[in-house]
This record gives C-alpha cells, structure tokens and sequence, in this order.
C-alpha cells in the first residue's frame, strides 16, 4: 500500500497539486483505509491532477472503481477501493471541508512516502 501511496502523491506533485493530505482512515471506516485529498488552482489543474493519478496508477495496473466528477468539474473523485483520492479547486476543498469529516483518521507524513 505505501509504493501506491507514493505513486500517487508523486502524480499529484507532478501536475503542482497544493496542500496534499494523506489521513489513514482504515481505524474509523470500512469504506477504504486511506484518503488522500489535494487542491488545484483552477478546474483545468484539478483535471490534469486527476487526469496524472489515473495514468500513472494505470501505467501500474491499478484502476479505479469509479471515477465522480469528471469533464470540466471543479473537483473529481477516484475510487481505487482502498484508496479515495478527492481533486478539488481550492474553493471547493474549502468550501465542503472534508479534512473536518475525517479528522478522527491519521494524518500520514507525505514526506516519508517521497
């Protein structure tokens, strides 16, 4: 789990994706172990963040479950069952505040995944 991890935060920095959080979930919920959110300038920079984490997963042969969000909205999510990867535009990631609703979960050091 932790070479997926570091590929995808390496994908999200790779298209300048802001303020990445990985929060290790899997103690509070049943619906995946890990939840990694992240932030784009502008709704072009949360698909090309999106766009990088499917290529560089798939290039892996790790695929989504499902995809939410897509073409041209400001913020897209990636089901990889163990992994929920949320893309938002900065207002959006401020504006629904996820990290509040997952706050009970662990927050990973990115750097140790680099």
């Amino acid at each position: 789990m932790q070479e997926t991890l570091k590929m995808i935060v390496n994908a999200i920095e790779a298209k300048l994706g802001r303020d990445t959080r990985v929060i290790d979930i899997s103690a509070v919920s049943s619906i995946a172990d890990y939840f990694v959110i992240t932030s784009g300038s502008n709704d072009r920079q949360v698909q090309a963040i999106s766009d990088n984490i499917q290529e560089v997963l798939g290039r892996a042969g790790i695929y989504a479950r499902s995809t939410e969000g897509y073409a041209g909205a400001s913020w897209v999510l990636l089901d990889y069952n163990d992994v929920i990867i949320h893309v938002f535009s900065e207002e959006d990631r401020s504006f629904y505040d996820l990290e509040r609703i997952w706050r009970d979960g662990k927050v990973v050091d990115i750097d140790t995944l680099k």
